[in-house]
């Protein structure tokens, strides 16, 4: 991994996680190749898992805790009949059901059924987070709990499931198991959209549980985070190449990253102000209520090199997460760069977060 030879600007990268690294990892990868260590990222992804993390560089960093609770969006695939202790193909098979229960005598699968199961777990539900998750538990890892024999039941927790659709015909396989002939099982690729803090892995569980087949998942690739899509991600090997064709320059530019300004206004509605608002808002001082958000804001543009998306912004009302949060509006100065980021609190307009300080 080349290290970069110029700090890169303050900004966000969204990377295209491959399997097999952790969240971390591609911190790790990042802070090297942008030659600072002032990188952070706006959720996690498991590492079996591929696709969308966005990560912050320098001052941006400080734009994550506003983008980790931003809705998702995933494409996985689930199998039915097998549990697994971990809910995902990471963790050892606990039970082997079988998906007879959804699959005909004459080995078709029993698509209402599945789709009854389906419709049940779109919208707002609870879902209990499974055991070998992030979440701490009296100050310990969930998973390092059970990984040290705990039984941990960790508490159902609200979240809301946007999307939840069959995208292509299940298939039906016959895997090894403890029985002759190994165990029936059904594979379903599915398109989830939901907000932050849903575990897809603990959907597939639900599923399978629905469904009297037990279930766990397969594969997970995550496509969007709030505004931010696979089309405006790049690899690692692609920002590696990037920084090594800088190496012999006289001046490299450093690791390419989009604008805070461009960050900003992709997540959230804008306002202008005027020179006499730029100058209070860069010393903390409140202004005049925005009262409504501006026009949504416009798509985030693309990476380099990569095609164009239409990523949707934030609804009007909410944060960029999608529900009943405080409107938080991106302030620009009279020359369009982002100064700070403003909510309504109290009949003013307050900034939260001052980017460009006086």
């Amino acid at each position: 991994m080349p290290r970069g030879r110029a700090t890169a600007a303050d900004g966000l990268l969204v990377v295209d996680k491959p399997q097999g690294l952790t969240s971390h990892d591609v911190v790790a990868r990042a802070r090297r190749l942008a030659a600072t260590k002032k990188v952070g990222h706006a959720g996690t992804l498991d590492p079996m898992a591929t696709g969308v993390l966005v990560l912050g560089v320098g001052r941006a960093t400080r734009l994550l805790t506003y983008l980790v609770g931003a809705d998702k969006e995933y494409t996985a695939t689930v199998r039915l009949g097998q549990r697994t202790v971990t809910d995902d193909a990471e963790g050892e098979v606990t039970a082997a059901p079988g998906a007879a229960a959804v699959v005909r005598p004459d080995g078709t699968v029993d698509a209402d059924a599945i789709e009854g199961a389906l419709a049940a777990l779109r919208g707002p539900v609870t879902q209990v987070p499974s055991a070998v998750s992030a979440i701490k538990v009296d100050g310990r890892r969930s998973y390092a709990r059970v990984r040290g024999g705990e039984d941990v039941v960790l508490p159902a927790r609200p979240v809301t499931i946007h999307r939840l659709e069959v995208t292509a015909a299940p298939r039906v396989a016959h895997v090894d198991g403890p029985t002759p002939g190994g165990t029936t099982v059904v594979d379903l690729d599915v398109v989830v959209g939901c907000s932050s803090g849903t575990y897809v892995r603990a959907l597939a569980r639900d599923l399978g549980e629905a469904l009297g087949a037990g279930g766990h998942l397969v594969a997970l690739r995550r496509t969007q985070v709030g505004p931010f899509t696979l089309a405006h991600a790049r690899t690692i090997d692609e920002l590696a190449a990037e920084v090594a064709a800088q190496a012999e320059e006289p001046e490299p530019a450093g690791l390419g990253v989009m604008s805070l300004t461009d960050a900003a206004t992709s997540c959230f509605p804008a306002r202008v102000l005027t020179a006499e608002e730029t100058r209070d808002v860069r010393v903390g001082k409140a202004l005049t209520a925005t009262a409504t958000p501006a026009d949504p804001a416009p798509p985030v543009p693309p990476a380099a090199d990569a095609p164009a998306a239409d990523a949707p912004a934030p609804p009007a009302g909410t944060g960029p997460t999608g529900r009943d949060h405080p409107v938080v509006t991106a302030a620009l100065a009279p020359d369009g760069h982002v100064v700070a980021l403003l909510t309504d609190r109290d009949g003013k307009g307050r900034p939260v977060l001052v980017l460009d300080p006086a």
